[in-house]
Parts: structure tokens; sequence; C-alpha cells
């Protein structure tokens, strides 16, 4: 341990090897996790400097910040409060970027885990994906993971009027989005980047078969978007319209081909591969509270880089896990029970301050 100079205060380092015993300690002899906790959560400095020797350090530094803004509203958690819901990751357990970011004044880093994006109105333009690649690379650097839908790009073969006479398509945007990801570097690990298109657009089928030849696309996952017309087709067996643009009554490219056919290909890639994901689109948009406020402009494009959470463009996830295990009596047991009164307690402690948290930017 040595002492630093920081914001006009001496403080505390640790090297690597002293934060990985204390962490060890921590876990009781579990390796990855000290090594995992060190390498991805301590907090740090762009020199290597540590200034955490264990997950104490860290969850005391969450509960310190948390609760300065708590103290904001009424009926505030106090920082011993919050750190005995934290300590030992026993009962509230915030994920990733919270975690790195709350507190820390030696980074500028996401207190979201991942964003969707994507440009409004007429977005089939050079311009249009070049900003979305800075903004996806912007987003990164500070952590975050990134979300965008493809479908608005025109497909194969469509007549351009720059020199190249005739559009690309999707893969080579595809790549684009993709090597953008992989350079970017987060604190050892590379970005997360989800891409997504619509099985209506004409494109879809080599967006399937995109990341079946070695090499191309890692640094993305990638999900088509499935509307109930494509598998009522396909339980049918009747042909399915792509179109693009994929909405509108007078679109510029259509085609008709065989649902079960590209659907039987999509499992096979999905084996094979394991993409393209599969999000099930029209249930979705069911299901979303913002598109129960589409004539206000809310809209669901894409979702997270894991696929777990559709979002509007510029929408962003905070995750937060309760551990559910410390709330069962007698686990691993035939007489086990769930103590659901605290468990109510802390789901509701979680979302309301959470919440709080998110209206302060913390």
């Amino acid at each position: 341990m040595k002492k630093i100079h920081f914001m006009g205060a001496e403080t505390e380092t640790y090297t690597f090897d002293e934060a990985y015993a204390a962490s060890l300690d921590y876990f009781t002899g579990d390796e990855l996790a000290a090594k995992v906790w060190v390498n991805k959560y301590a907090l740090k400095d762009a020199y290597g400097n540590i200034y955490e020797q264990s997950p104490a350090d860290m969850h005391r530094r969450l509960a310190r910040e948390i609760a300065r803004v708590e103290r904001k509203y009424p009926n505030p958690l106090t920082e011993d409060q919050l750190f005995e819901l934290f300590d030992h990751f026993r009962y509230i357990v915030p994920q990733g970027s919270p975690m790195t970011g709350i507190g820390n004044d030696h980074q500028i880093a996401s207190l979201s885990n991942c964003f969707v994006i994507g440009v409004e109105g007429n977005a089939d333009s050079y311009g249009a994906v070049i900003r979305i690649d800075e903004e996806q690379v912007q987003l990164m650097k500070r952590r975050g993971g990134v979300g965008h839908d493809l479908s608005h790009i025109r497909p194969k073969g469509s007549p351009v009027k720059n020199s190249a006479l005739t559009s690309t398509g999707l893969v080579p945007f595809m790549e684009r989005y993709s090597n953008s990801t992989r350079e970017v570097a987060q604190d050892g690990r590379r970005g997360a980047l989800m891409l997504t298109v619509s099985i209506k657009h004409p494109d879809a089928e080599s967006f399937i078969d995109a990341k079946m030849t070695e090499g191309k696309v890692t640094g993305a996952n990638v999900s088509v978007k499935i509307d109930d017309e494509f598998m009522q087709a396909v339980i049918n067996d009747t042909p399915y319209r792509q179109q693009y643009p994929i909405a509108g009554p007078d679109p510029m490219v259509k085609k008709d081909i065989s649902a079960r056919s590209l659907w039987k290909k999509i499992i096979h890639n999905a084996w094979k591969s394991a993409e393209p994901g599969v999000l099930f689109w029209d249930t979705i948009l069911r299901e979303s509270v913002p598109d129960s406020y589409a004539d206000l402009g809310f809209r669901t494009v894409s979702t997270n880089p894991c696929g777990e959470i559709p979002l509007c463009p510029y929408d962003s996830c905070r995750l937060l896990a309760i551990n559910l295990y410390s709330y069962v009596v007698n686990p691993l047991h035939t007489r086990c029970a769930l103590r659901l009164r605290p468990l109510q307690e802390a789901r509701r402690t979680g979302s309301t301050h959470h919440g709080r948290h998110h209206r302060s930017g913390v």
C-alpha cells in the first residue's frame, strides 16, 4: 500500500497483489471472483493505481455516494443502511456499470449499462450511418453497451445517386459497426453491440447468414425481428412478402419468399453458430409500455446487447439484481421457504431509490 495525492487529498492505493489477496479472502478462496473483481470493478485510474482493496471498499463507495443523493429526498436511506444491502452481494447487487461508475472520480463512465440509439426520419444515408457509428463509439468508450436497428438501410442493389449507383446492402454496414465495437477498449474488454433487422427487410436472409462466415461480424450480436405475419406464413407454408421501406403502402423494393425455408435457415444457423437471435417483435410491441404512447412518438426499435430489454431510441437500462438466495429459509431442503415480506421490501427499496438516482444522474 502507498499513498498518493488526488484532488488535494492524500489517498491510499494498492498493488494488484494486495487487492487480489484481500479480495480472495473476501470471496473465501474463489480465485476467479477475486481476479474478475480486481480487473473489472475495483476503482482505478488511467495510470494503474488501484484505490480499493476489496469489494467492501466498493460497496462503501456506492453507499456513500447514493446516500449523498438520498439526502435530497424524504425518508432517505443512510450510508450504513445502504452498505448493509450491498455488503457481500447479500441482498441488492448493482450490475456492471453502476458498480464501476457510482462515486468514481477517476473515470468518465456511464452509470447506465446499455443504450439503444437511432436516427429519426430519413436515416438511409452515409451521414446517418456515420452519425450512428460515432454515437455508438462515444457510448462504448464510456462503458455502455449499444443496440440499434438496421431496417432503415436500403437493400443490396437498390439505386442510389452517388458514384456507386447501387446500394451495397446491410452486410457491409454490419461489419462497419462490428469493427468499431472491436476497436473500443473498455478497461480490458471490448464493447458490446446488438444489431437487429426486421424479417420484412429484403436483405434479412443476408443478415441471417452474415456470421456463418468465420471472422465476419465478430464484434456484434445479431437478432432478427419476426412479426406475426411471418410466423403465420411459416405455419401455413405460404409466401411472405418482404419490402423496403418495411412499412408503408408504396415500397420501392418488394419480393415474395418462402417463410418456412427462411425459418429453417434461422434455426440451422442458430444451431450452428448460436446466432441469429429471434425477437418476436409484434409480441414485444404489444407488451411494451412506451408503444402504448406511439401517438406521442414513442417507439421501441431494438434491444440492449444481451437482448432482454427492448428500448426506444436514446433510452437506456440500469441493471440491479436482487439476490433471491438470501431470502430463502432452509435452502436446498424440502422445508425451504421464501421470506416474502423482506423480499417485497427489497424490491420496493431497489426500484424506488433506483428511480431517484436515475433522475439525479446517479
